[in-house]
């Protein structure tokens, strides 16, 4: 007992100390402060200066009472969001254009969003930047996308500002005002904003959501995934995902969603929470459920003609299109579906069902997402914002369609008929697939283009809807104000009560350059406030200034080279989009005043913004040292690598295309023989690997999906340590070409082969090198699904470029 006295009393000294500890920490505040309420008590929260973020701990003097019995604990300081702040839920659908969702009059059945848009607004003059990364940026910020250093996506960054890929710090994310302003805050899904060079171990991780505002991240950092085997990532570990036949990532990121947002609720049901919920559909590869595809056979044998002017008379009677407004007219490239073969017919009709049934499936899941916030109790209270679309519906699967989308990225076109061949397999794990161009232009309706093309309304103009029943007093109902992707921060911010921060982490910011959308809230007929708009990505850009648009197309998503050999042969078009909301017709002959005057206009914005200079490289766009992007390899011939790095992304290892290179792997090889991976890069869309089969070593190289080059040898690896190197003779000439492939073990040549091609670009944009396994997809069918871990040692493997 008289022990347990003496325990008990050293004890409540510690606590003593560690409060103490804590005071000193933070200072006390003055005695005759001590009994009024701490501000994040909910007493006075509006009072705090928001516009510095951390908001400072206030001043307190130093305790001279030695004894805490003495003393009042001062108050806690605690940062808590505005009284009454809403949750906040952006859903970000990737690659969906204006006239592809119901909810706008489009033919892809999204029940969830046609009722929050019943329910909400539905805003019909929303934009974006044309192209994935830029978008998600400006959406994240309030600024635009070469303020961000986003001027295209980070695969393709060069070292000019605007363009180097790396957000900078006075750049500061919404997600990280909302934190720092008492919010929870997790984003889901898809997050293309690292800078490639830094998605490895060795970081630096400043720009990935977990440093980027975000407690809490799941989903995958490049800028696409296979739905059935994605690279996932829950905060900074890769994680591998369930071993289920039925396993979708657009279910798996949900359920995470709904997860999460139940903790925030039942732990601090008085905090609010920001949610980015960003899917990977409907960005190609198009993958969902067969059920969901099978939905829609038949539904598309009308072809994308058709489909055009059912849509447009959709959107017309839902008031999302003005009724006098015609149908564009589509690229030239684009076929009349009644000239095309039965064939061609039958298989772009597939393509089209599988789309629709991937948009569906995924609008099902952003409505378990709804179901659970309303079961919570939550939804009338949470600002959620449907954005459909980051950019325009994508044309980037070319005239026929794509089995592969690696493909279209390596410069290997695809037949028609032998996609038929395969047509059954399309929206399932053994394809990559992509449609039609056709099709990406009828889901642009009643626009021209599509994706990337930032010179029209095609490439740029999404549908936005918003609910919010506690704060919005509309119910479906149409907002026709200009607006662009950098006014969604700024509606958060208004909306939660919070100002626009001068300085976040010590460094003074640059200021938002969206403006906020409240003010269309309750007001349909509100005078804009957004109106000028600069766009440009890949060269193609516009101007917009008071109902006016100046444009130029400077290279389609399906053309190899630039139109022209120099900007100043350009082409500029005219709209008066006040009066012609499908941009149908070009009135520069008739305007040319105006048109000089918005050209200046648009040179104004660029230089501003840093959009200058103008880039319009294509292929050398992937190689980082002939645009000055960082590379993690930068001026090095060699790696070694060793047994446990997987997960090694394409930008972070050594490029061995269109070069001749050793891989020499030093292995220890039990009395029993052994098999497995040793040493590979992406998966069954294209890659190679170095494995042994039956004891016997062999090298496979995958070309794009279409054809499997096998060098094997006939004798198996003795015993003990073994140096077994393969060698690669590139043939040389055009990117892309074959070579000779030679297996060596202990120095003595055992195999070799022909590899007829090679990818020229790139080999997965989310599969990765792997040491002594096969992550994901396999390269090849020598070996199964994730089980193929090599059974003997791997002591280091050496890859050298020659």
């Amino acid at each position: 007992m008289r022990r347990s006295r003496w325990i008990l009393p050293a004890a409540a000294l510690a606590a003593v100390a560690l409060g103490y500890a804590a005071v000193a920490h933070w200072p006390a505040a003055p005695a005759g402060a001590q009994d009024k309420a701490a501000a994040g008590d909910g007493a006075a929260p509006d009072q705090l200066d928001r516009t510095v973020l951390p908001i400072p701990q206030p001043k307190r003097d130093p305790i001279t009472e030695i004894d805490a019995r003495k003393v009042k604990v001062p108050p806690r300081f605690d940062v808590t969001a505005p009284k009454g702040a809403p949750n906040v839920v952006i859903v970000l659908i990737d690659d969906m254009g204006f006239g592809q969702s119901s909810a706008f009059g489009g033919p892809v059945h999204m029940p969830t969003a046609e009722r929050l848009a019943n329910n909400g607004l539905r805003y019909n003059r929303f934009h974006t930047t044309a192209l994935c990364s830029p978008t998600r940026c400006a959406l994240l910020t309030g600024r635009n996308h070469h303020s961000c250093n986003m001027g295209s996506i980070t695969e393709t960054a060069t070292g000019f500002p605007g363009q180097t890929g790396s957000r900078p710090d006075n750049v500061a994310p919404l997600a990280e005002m909302l934190r720092l302003n008492g919010y929870s805050t997790a984003a889901f899904g898809k997050y293309h904003e690292c800078p490639v060079w830094e998605v490895s171990p060795s970081g630096p991780t400043d720009r990935w959501p977990t440093r980027s505002g975000f407690d809490k991240f799941y989903g995958f950092i490049g800028g696409e995934t296979n739905q059935w085997a994605p690279l996932v990532y829950d905060g900074l570990t890769k994680v591998e995902t369930p071993k289920d036949p039925n396993y979708h990532f657009t279910t798996d990121m949900t359920d995470q969603a709904i997860a999460w947002s139940k903790y925030q609720k039942a732990l601090t049901p008085d905090k609010p929470f920001f949610m980015y919920f960003a899917t990977g559909a409907t960005h190609a590869p198009h993958h969902a459920p067969k059920a969901y595809i099978d939905k829609y056979k038949g539904k598309f044998d009308h072809g994308w003609d058709k489909q055009r002017e059912v849509t447009l008379a959709a959107q017309k009677k839902l008031g999302v299109v003005p009724a006098n407004a015609p149908l564009a007219p589509k690229p030239e490239a684009i076929k009349d579906w009644d000239k095309l073969s039965d064939n061609e017919r039958k298989l772009f009709a597939r393509q089209m069902e599988v789309f629709a049934g991937f948009g569906e499936h995924t609008d099902h899941e952003v409505g378990r997402l709804v179901a659970a916030l309303e079961e919570m109790g939550q939804m009338d209270n949470t600002l959620f914002l449907y954005q459909i679309g980051d950019n325009g519906a994508s044309a980037e699967g070319t005239m026929n369609g794509l089995f592969n989308e690696s493909t279209y990225f390596n410069g290997v076109p695809e037949k028609a008929e032998d996609i038929l061949g395969r047509i059954d397999d399309l929206g399932g794990p053994n394809s990559y697939g992509h449609y039609a161009a056709g099709w990406a232009v009828a889901g642009c309706t009643p626009f021209t283009w599509t994706k990337q093309v930032a010179a029209n309304f095609g490439g740029t103009r999404n549908p936005l809807v918003v609910h919010w029943p506690k704060g919005i007093k509309a119910r479906n109902e149409v907002r026709s104000q200009f607006h662009h992707v950098i006014d969604v921060a700024p509606t958060v911010l208004e909306a939660c009560g919070l100002p626009e921060p001068k300085s976040v982490n010590g460094v003074a910011q640059r200021p938002i350059e969206g403006v906020s959308m409240v003010y269309t809230f309750g007001d349909a007929k509100a005078k804009d406030r957004h109106t000028t708009q600069y766009f440009e990505i890949f060269c193609n850009r516009a101007i917009y200034h008071d109902g006016w648009v100046a444009a130029t197309v400077h290279k389609a998503p399906w053309e190899a080279r630039p139109r022209v050999d120099s900007f100043d042969k350009d082409t500029w078009e005219l709209y008066d989009v006040n009066e012609d909301f499908s941009q149908a017709n070009n009135v520069a002959g008739k305007h040319p005043e105006k048109l000089r005057e918005l050209q200046a206009r648009f040179t104004t914005e660029a230089v501003k913004y840093h959009v200058y200079p103008l880039d319009d490289r294509v292929e050398e766009r992937f190689n980082a040292a002939l645009v000055g992007r960082k590379d993690l390899m930068q001026g090095r011939t060699s790696l070694t690598v060793y047994e446990g790095m997987t997960g090694m992304m394409e930008n972070v290892f050594i490029n061995t295309k269109n070069r001749s290179h050793t891989v020499t792997a030093e292995v220890e090889v039990p009395e029993k023989g052994c098999e497995g991976v040793i040493l590979c890069q992406a998966g069954r869309f294209g890659g190679w690997s170095l494995y042994v089969k039956d004891g016997k070593p062999r090298y496979c190289y995958n070309w794009v999906g279409l054809e499997r080059y096998t060098v094997a040898a006939d004798k198996p690896l003795p015993a003990g340590k073994v140096t077994l190197r393969y060698e690669f003779a590139y043939a040389g000439g055009k990117p892309g070409s074959g070579g000779t492939g030679t297996i060596f073990v202990n120095g003595a040549k055992v195999a070799e082969g022909k590899i007829g091609h090679t990818n020229a670009n790139i080999f997965s944009a989310d599969e990765t090198a792997d040491v002594g396994v096969d992550e994901a997809t396999p390269v090849t069918d020598d070996y199964k699904e994730r089980d193929n871990k090599f059974t003997g040692r791997i002591r280091k493997v050496t890859v050298e470029l020659k």
